[in-house]
């Protein structure tokens, strides 16, 4: 697929899978900061296992005594994504109630597809470890050629860009010379 930024008929879209975790947010984050910079849509994706209250209690999804009710869920994640980055989209599928993470990334990549996503930004501490056989959802959903994958593993942003504001080097340098 080519794109040609600037004909105003194909936008891209950025897709994040979301489960409401510091690092998914952080992942939002920064899609929400490139999607800025390059006119792009941002999606947030969640996969809500059906009915399962301790999953949903483990990502802060239904308080410690609640019920699983997925209308709570999906509006819990939604107001989490749009305090962020209220610019976003959401979207949401459900799979079974004990489904593996196979499922989940399965789950999301089809998403990514039916979006069209050119990128997918995975919020992952072990997503990047690639060389290995991971089992998270990340490493499933990076293994797709369809898009192309950033994977964030820090909550915090990249210290470059810290690192090259402050850089007493900033100067340009014009000293280049060709080989005679």
């Amino acid at each position: 697929m080519l794109l040609v930024y600037g004909s105003g008929n194909q936008r891209m879209t950025l897709v994040v899978p979301f489960d409401g975790s510091e690092l998914a947010e952080a992942a939002l984050v920064r899609a929400t900061e490139f999607g800025t910079v390059f006119e792009e849509d941002v999606l947030a994706v969640s996969v809500i296992r059906k009915g399962n209250a301790e999953y949903a209690r483990e990502h802060g999804w239904i308080g410690p005594n609640e019920e699983f009710d997925l209308e709570t869920v999906v509006t819990s994640l939604h107001e989490q994504m749009t305090d962020l980055c209220p610019s976003s989209d959401f979207r949401h599928t459900v799979v079974d109630r004990y489904a593996p993470a196979g499922s989940v990334a399965k789950a999301i990549r089809k998403m990514a597809k039916r979006e069209d996503a050119s990128m997918v930004f995975i919020g992952s501490e072990n997503a990047g470890h690639l060389v290995t056989s991971i089992s998270s959802v990340g490493g499933s959903i990076a293994s797709d050629d369809a898009y192309d994958v950033v994977i964030v593993r820090h909550r915090n942003p990249s210290k470059i860009a810290q690192l090259r504001n402050t850089s007493p080097h900033r100067q340009s340098k014009s000293d280049f010379y060709l080989p005679e």
